[in-house]
């Protein structure tokens, strides 16, 4: 069965991207507004006009630039800022000189903050200091003399422009943290579900080689050494990992992107489900007993084959620590919201502390071919034994494994 890759793109400054849009327009209608209310104080108001129509024309057009980082270039900045730095240097020509002395606005007006923030955006606090530095020239330039007004402009709009940079880079440096942690913890998913996998099935026959050489003897005693060998080589590099954790690319014009490989679910079954005694079935014997409800038990395709092959662990630890000859019991029980397995044996049971031991040495049977299906479906596996007495494994699944799988993910 084919697995397919998710890919997930974050941006967490995509938001400002889309509100600085927004503000480019309202802050446009809101100069050209600021201008009609004071049209006749105006000594040459046609420039006001050209410059107007200018702005209206280069916002609007400039739209798709402001719509993401790969859009907005440093050539559209510096054109950008060219706008509202011609802008503040025109106010002299248009208007009075009584006015501006008396703190009227520039023709951009707020406009100009628009550029500036979108420095900010794109390159961080450092970018956005140099254009708000510019416009602040620009205003003492019109001005002519620093004012009490232009200073407490100047320094609002320096201060903003940095702050807002400083908090993008902050927001970019979280997003690729968040990025690589979402990497890791697929790849540790994806790493132990192959680790299920050999055990399931490589470990298990090479643990069975082993045990059958050595009753041999012979040659087959040396086939069965060599196969411990293998055995032990292939957990440890089971428990120490299989895939490299850094697969996060990173893109500023668009935002981290995490790619993690996902196993699609067949759905088999009316309803996109399949009747969990049917997997069972099989692992009934002379020395397994099944005691199933009388109706089918439906769960999702995926949660059932994992289900059914933790189950299988369980009776595999039961072989191999309890001998051939323990008796097993299979109990499936189909309850309202959760359908719950329990397998039990009748063996020595296990001593306290050795199924940590176990997981130390690099035999994960417990760990993840048991705990680790049942913790990705969103259950839970719980095991209780009694030296002397038998092992009793507990299994939990919740029917609507498909979003208990997705909120045990999202923790």
């Amino acid at each position: 069965m084919a697995r397919r890759e998710r890919v997930v793109r974050m941006s967490v400054e995509q938001p400002l991207w889309r509100a600085l849009t927004a503000y480019r327009v309202l802050t446009m209608l809101y100069a050209i507004g600021l201008f009609a209310t004071a049209y006749d104080r105006f000594v040459r108001p046609g420039i006001a006009v050209g410059y107007y129509c200018a702005l209206c024309v280069w916002t609007l057009a400039t739209l798709p630039r402001v719509a993401n980082a790969a859009s907005c270039t440093k050539r559209f900045l510096a054109a950008d800022l060219t706008v509202a730095l011609t802008g503040i240097l025109l106010t002299p020509a248009a208007d009075s000189h009584a006015r501006i002395v008396e703190g009227g606005s520039t023709l951009p007006s707020i406009w100009t903050a628009g550029s500036v923030l979108a420095f900010a955006v794109k390159g961080g606090w450092r970018w956005a200091a140099f254009a708000s530095t510019l416009v602040a020239a620009a205003d003492l330039a019109e001005r002519g003399a620093l004012t009490r007004g232009t200073a407490h402009n100047v320094v609002l709009v320096w201060v903003a422009a940095i702050a807002i940079g400083y908090v993008v880079e902050v927001a970019r440096a979280s997003e690729r943290t968040l990025a690589r942690a979402l990497e890791i913890e697929a790849t540790t998913r994806e790493r132990e579900r192959l680790a299920r996998d050999i055990h399931d099935s490589v470990l298990q026959v090479l643990a069975m080689v082993q045990r059958r050489g050595a009753v041999l003897g012979g040659e087959a005693a040396e086939l069965g050494r060599m196969a411990g060998e293998q055995e032990v080589a292939l957990r440890t590099l089971v428990s120490g990992g299989l895939l490299p954790v850094s697969r996060v690319s990173e893109d500023a014009s668009e935002g981290a992107v995490v790619r993690a490989v996902e196993e699609p679910e067949t759905l088999d079954g009316d309803g996109g489900t399949v009747d969990l005694r049917t997997l069972l079935v099989p692992y009934a014997g002379a020395r397994v007993n099944l005691a199933e409800p009388g109706a089918p038990v439906p769960l999702p395709p995926a949660a059932a084959r994992e289900l059914a092959a933790a189950v299988g662990a369980a009776l595999d630890n039961v072989r191999r620590h309890a001998g051939e000859d323990a008796r097993a019991w299979i109990l499936v029980e189909d309850e309202p919201g959760e359908v719950v397995v329990t397998v039990r044996d009748d063996g020595p049971g296990i001593a306290d502390g050795r199924l940590a031991q176990a997981e130390g040495e690099g035999r994960l049977g417990v760990a993840l071919s048991i705990r680790g299906r049942l913790r990705d479906l969103g259950g839970s596996a719980e095991l209780v034994s009694v030296p002397g007495q038998g092992t009793e494994v507990e299994l939990r699944v919740p029917k609507d494994a498909s979003s208990a799988r997705g909120k045990a993910e999202r923790r």
